[in-house]
Parts: structure tokens; C-alpha cells; sequence
């Protein structure tokens, strides 16, 4: 068995395999409820034989929304639509997971196919589901003054930071009852949580700002809240910018020992990611960010997913046997071949077809002992 391929355990849950399709917004929800989409979006990953099936980024609070089209687990009429998707998931042998999010001063944010003349009216509105509202912040500064998509916030007070303790622990209450394996708090790419880490958007005074201690804390507390609702035996996944990739901003240094805070909190892997803000920059390449898993993996001695161009086979089983990783993480990847993880193990030699569903397995063995390439 090649090593992409071992089965890894976190907690009680064991994936098949170290394959992961990572959390993909796909902008298609109407107040915030799962649909026909996301289920043949979603479903085909469990039929590839991805070992773990992240969904998009999913909205604790309503104002927490990337835009008026994400996914959302702020009510129970939500839980339904989830549970139909990850049942089918659980039959095809994907452990499933939720990512958690809020986005902060990235909210409410247009649908990027959806020109203002698409939403004069209000047929169109309604149909669209469109929804606009005021995001909040650490402090009131735009993600980006420069663009216009992007509104001024208002600074979260107490009672408002409670609100998304409160919102991330209802959502994860709500995921255990949908069935989910495990749930990912999401730190990284600019949102919320991101934006309290870094000092490019935090400016704040008081215990939420300044130190890289107080800079934490709400992190640290959300994970509590969530840990403390979360079934003891299912793990927590969070997904962190390893580094802003800009000056002045979160280091590679600090990812390293939030990690340790994350793991002494009940955090069981990584989801190493990079950037976010308007001010950072990095060249991607295939396996560009594999050093980030690599550096907190060896420097908070705590599991890490890899993410960032990891389609190519032996490039990524190389990765975990390296130990840089102890997942590989697919988006456009998993969106150019769905089937990917049953076709890397072709191509790494393993000649076992059980990751296949039973009704392509069959099908499969008989090209293999004709000699065919199969389809």
C-alpha cells in the first residue's frame, strides 16, 4: 500500500485514505440551505474515493456569509438538506466534514457571474436570493478601500464577539446532528478569525488586540466553545494562513506557536493555507505552500493537510512519505478529475480495487484481467 493510501486515524474517526477535497464556495445557496447543486457537486468526490469530503465555507450567522449565496448552520431547517448529502457520502466511504466560517469584513460580497443588471428587479432578486447587509470586523477598516465591493465595517463590541463564539458553537451542535465527521474552524484567507490574527487587520485596544497573545484569544475561544459541543471522540480540523505573505504581517514563526495553543486546545490537524489580505502576495506553483504544512507539522508536532496545486500523483505520495503532510488537500484538482484518488492509485501501482463503488468495480476488474485501459 502506498503511503497516499494508508488509512490515518484522528480521535475515533478513521479515513480511508489521506485524499481530501478541500472546502470549494460554490455560491449556489438560497438562504443559506444545501441544494440539488451541492449534492452532485459533492457526491461524485465519495464515488472517486476521496478518503474526506470538506463542504464550502458555511456560514455561522447570517452576516457571516461570504455573500448572499453561501451555505449556512445558523437555524435548524439547515440541517436536512446537509444530512441528505453527507449520508450518501458516508455510503461511498468518505469520512465528511464542514468547514465553519465568518467572514468578517469579507461578507456580503457579490456572486461574481451576477451583474447588477441581473438584480434590477424583484423577480430577480428574490429568485437569486440576493441578500445585502453590514459586515463586521475587529476594527472598522475595509478588506480592501481600493474596490468597492467592499463596504467599511463596523468594529465588533463585546456583545458582538459573543455572537460569534455563540454562532460557531450552534453551528457545530448543528453539524454533529447532520451527521458530519468532523467539523474545520476556518482562521485563514482574510475572514474573521484571520482578520483578529493578523496585525494588518486588527488594530484593536483592548484583550482582543495588540500582543499576538490577545490576537489569539478569539480563536482560542471559539475552539473551546466548539470543543466543549463537539462529540469527544470526532475531531476538530482548523484551517490557518500560514503566513499573510506580507510585511508586517502574520509570520510563518506565529503560525508555529498558535498551532501549539490549537493543539493544547483539543485541535486535532492543520489546514495549512497561506494569505488573504489585499497586501500579500505569493507566487503559486505546483506544491507551493508545502512548506507551510511542513513547518508546522514539525514545529507544533500536530498533523497537517497540504493544500495548493497537489494534483500531480507522485508529487503528492511523495509529500506524505517525506512527512511534510499527513494529507493532501484537492480543489481545482478534484474539480478537473473527481475520480482522482481512484486513478492515483492505479497510477502508483495498487493494483486493489476496493476503493472502487461496487457498481464501476466489477466493470474495472474485468478491463484489468483483459488487459484494457478502462473507463
Amino acid at each position: 500500500m502506498t503511503d497516499l493510501f494508508t488509512p490515518i486515524a484522528l480521535r475515533d474517526l478513521t479515513l480511508r485514505n489521506r485524499t481530501v477535497v478541500a472546502p470549494m464556495c460554490q455560491y449556489s445557496a438560497i438562504d443559506g440551505f444545501a441544494n440539488d447543486w451541492h449534492f452532485a457537486h459533492l457526491a461524485r468526490f465519495g464515488i472517486g474515493g476521496f478518503g474526506l469530503v470538506l463542504f464550502e465555507a458555511t456560514g455561522v450567522v447570517p452576516e457571516g456569509r461570504i455573500s448572499y449565496g453561501d451555505l449556512g448552520l445558523w437555524k435548524d431547517e439547515q440541517i436536512a438538506p446537509l444530512a441528505r448529502i453527507v449520508d450518501f457520502l458516508h455510503s461511498q466511504g468518505s469520512a465528511v466534514g464542514i468547514q465553519l466560517a465568518h467572514a468578517g469584513r469579507k461578507a456580503s460580497t457579490p456572486v461574481s457571474w451576477r451583474k447588477p443588471e441581473d438584480l434590477v428587479t424583484e423577480e430577480q432578486r428574490k429568485a437569486a436570493g440576493y441578500e445585502h447587509w453590514q459586515p463586521v470586523a475587529p476594527s472598522a477598516e475595509s478588506n480592501n478601500p481600493a474596490d468597492p465591493t467592499f463596504q467599511v465595517p463596523v468594529a465588533l463590541d463585546k456583545a458582538g464577539i459573543q455572537r460569534v463564539i455563540d454562532g460557531f458553537v450552534d453551528a457545530a451542535e448543528r453539524a454533529d446532528k447532520a451527521g458530519f465527521d468532523t467539523v474545520e474552524i476556518h482562521a485563514a484567507h482574510g475572514y474573521l478569525l484571520n482578520q483578529f490574527l493578523s496585525p494588518l487587520a486588527n488594530h484593536r485596544t483592548d484583550e482582543y488586540g495588540g500582543s499576538r497573545e490577545n490576537r489569539m484569544r478569539l480563536l482560542l475561544e471559539v475552539t473551546d466553545a466548539v470543543r466543549a459541543v463537539w462529540p469527544a471522540g470526532k475531531p476538530i480540523l482548523v484551517r490557518i494562513s500560514v503566513s499573510d505573505n506580507a510585511e508586517g504581517g502574520w509570520t510563518v514563526e506565529d503560525s508555529v506557536a498558535l498551532a501549539r495553543e490549537l493543539k493544547a486546545h483539543g485541535v486535532d490537524a492543520i489546514d495549512a493555507s497561506s494569505g488573504g489580505f489585499a497586501q500579500g502576495r505569493i507566487t503559486s506553483s505546483a506544491a507551493y505552500q508545502v512548506p507551510f504544512a511542513s513547518a508546522v507539522k514539525k514545529g507544533a508536532d500536530i498533523p497537517t493537510m497540504a493544500v495548493g496545486l497537489l494534483g500531480d500523483v507522485d508529487s503528492a505520495n511523495e509529500i506524505i512519505a517525506n512527512g511534510d503532510a499527513d494529507f493532501i488537500a484537492l480543489a481545482r484538482g478534484a474539480l478537473n478529475d473527481p475520480n482522482w484518488p481512484v486513478h492515483a492509485q492505479r497510477q502508483l501501482g495498487d493494483k486493489d480495487y476496493s476503493l472502487w463503488p461496487v457498481q464501476t468495480r466489477r466493470v474495472s476488474e474485468h478491463d484489468r484481467v483483459l488487459g484494457l485501459q478502462g473507463s
